[in-house]
This record gives C-alpha cells, structure tokens and sequence, in this order.
C-alpha cells in the first residue's frame, strides 16, 4: 500500500509541474504583463524598470523555477485587473464554488444511484421508461439553457427562488458559507441542480449498465442457486460491485464540477472561482487564470488520489492484489 501511495503521488508531482509549466508559459506568450500594468503610454525607461523589478529579464529557466517556488507557496503574484493579490481573491471565492459543487454533487448521487437501480431492476415499467427519457434530455440540454429554463420556471413565473447572487452566508473565520441559512439554501438550489442535471444522468446510466452486468454474472447466478433473496443479492452483491466503476466516474466528475461550473455561476452570478476565471479571461489577467489552471490540476490529483485508495476499501479483490504483488 505504502508503494502504491509513494508512486501514486510521485505521478502527483510530475502532473503538477507539467500544469504549472503550461500556466507559467501564459506569462510568457499571452500579452505583456508590464504593458497591462503600466499601459499602452509608459515610457522605455519605466519599462525596463518594472520588467527589472518583477524579474521578467531573467533566463526562462530561472524565471520558471521561481513560479514553482512561488506556487507551490500558494502565491500567484497580484491580478492585473483587480490589484489585490490572486492568493486572496482565491480564497474569497473558493468556497462558493466548493459549496455549490458538494450540493450538486450530493443531489448527483442522491437521485443518480438509486433511478440508476430501479431502472435495471425494472427494465419495463413506465416509471423505468421516465427515468430513462429524463437521462436522455439531461445529457442533451446543453448547461446554459437548463439554467435558463429554470429561472424562467421557478424565480421568474413562479418566483419560488432568487435567480442569481449567493444570497447570505456566514463567516466562519477564514471561510465562508451561505448552507447555514435558510436565504443561502434558496440561492443555491437553481444552480445546484443545473449543474448536477447532466451528472445525474450520467451516474444513472452508468448504474443501470454496470448493473445489468453484473446481474448476469456467474456469481449472481450462484447465489440465486444458494436460495438467497433479492434484495440481499440485488443490495448485498450486486449494487456493490456495481459502485466500483461509479466511483471512478463520481470523483472524475467531482473534479469537474469545480473546474466546469463556469457556466452556472456566470448564467446565475454565482461569486465563484468560475465568474472569476471568466472575469479573468476578459481582461487577460494573466495571474488569476495561471493560478485558476493550478489549483483546478490540484483538486483532480487529489480527487484521483483518493478514488484510488477508495478502490482498495470498496472491492476486496483489490486488497490481494496488492499482496500478491508484494
């Protein structure tokens, strides 16, 4: 085990210096920093004065490493539109972000599993037959116009929920969080479930084949044959051979829930990393967005990480493996 986690996070590392390596080259061909800072009237001399004292007249090997000391510090430099240092502007609005992929992830799975078991268990009922149009519907509506349909339908004809911002939140030192309050769970449930609609229906259909798979397999058949009854082989053996590959799935798609809610929180003006990275792209801030690409790479390492060791926990077979390995 301990070999596995040493070359797991060996991999780690090697992902993220490749990633900081492509955020380190948008300094470098993506505009002129010193030009946004100073702009298009700076004189030569105050030019070569910034480019000095921001270190931008030194060897690419030199200035690459001391990106890579800086990021791995958690420290991106100042934004350009904004002047305030992207490490802060980070951290104000990733938690938004993380709040509104847990609740979607959490609805994801929630509704996902169990429409996922009943539609393989009753291949032919109409209520199977629903579940399986909504899947297709949910994997066709692009994530824009979800989100406009449900703020046309609950905040402006039924007015059941605000159609934009974060609502209240509460600070909890140095984070923030609005599931605290009755105003945070209003504002966040439209986007919540805009962005867990297509994960939904992707966890659902991976249940439902992995499902049916595993239902014709030869150890099914064997407990069957043994007398035991449905619900024990349907919950008991099969459902959990089945979440093998839906875990994989389920924290792939963690990762990007984070890294692709742009759309929802610039479709709802959700404070999150996503509108900052769109503000970002704009404006041609260069930091944010080389900070942004980081800590995206980061979030699906570790979720990597930790899908794997989950692996080991969930299927036996793994675990001796491993052993006979070593």
């Amino acid at each position: 085990m301990l070999a596995f986690i040493l070359n797991r996070l060996v991999q780690a590392v090697i992902v993220m210096v490749s990633v900081a390596f492509i955020a380190f080259l948008l300094f470098q061909y993506v505009g002129d920093p010193v030009v946004f800072l100073l702009g298009q009237d700076a004189k030569p001399d105050q030019i070569r004065q910034l480019r000095q004292d921001l270190g931008l007249d030194r060897p690419f090997v030199v200035q690459f490493w001391h990106f890579l000391v800086n990021a791995a510090q958690g420290e991106f430099g100042l934004s350009l539109r904004q002047g305030a240092k992207v490490s802060r502007l980070i951290a104000e609005r990733f938690p938004a972000t993380l709040e509104l992929s847990l609740v979607a992830a959490g609805l994801a799975l929630l509704a996902g599993i169990p429409m996922g078991v009943y539609s393989a268990l009753r291949r032919g009922s109409f209520l199977s037959q629903v579940f399986m149009t909504f899947s297709l519907l949910g994997v066709s509506l692009p994530t824009f116009l979800t989100g406009i349909l449900l703020i046309l339908v609950f905040a402006v004809t039924l007015g059941w929920f605000p159609s934009f911002g974060r609502g209240e939140s509460i600070d909890l030192g140095w984070w923030t969080t609005g599931l605290l309050t009755r105003d945070g769970w209003l504002h966040v449930i439209l986007p919540a479930i805009t962005l867990a609609v297509f994960q939904l229906t992707l966890i659902m259909r991976l249940v439902r084949s992995e499902m049916l798979e595993v239902l014709r397999t030869d150890y099914i058949k064997f407990a069957r044959a043994r007398g035991l009854s449905n619900r024990a082989i349907h919950f008991g053996h099969a459902l959990k051979n089945t979440l093998v590959p839906v875990m994989t799935i389920t924290g792939l798609q963690l990762g990007g829930l984070i890294a692709f809610a742009i759309i929802t929180e610039t479709v709802f003006q959700w404070p999150g990393m996503g509108l900052l990275f769109i503000q970002a792209v704009t404006f041609a801030d260069i930091p944010v967005m080389a900070a942004y690409l980081c800590l995206i790479a980061l979030i699906f390492v570790v979720i990597n990480l930790v899908v794997d060791l989950l692996y080991v926990v969930v299927d036996p077979r793994l675990r001796v493996g491993k052993a006979g390995g070593h």
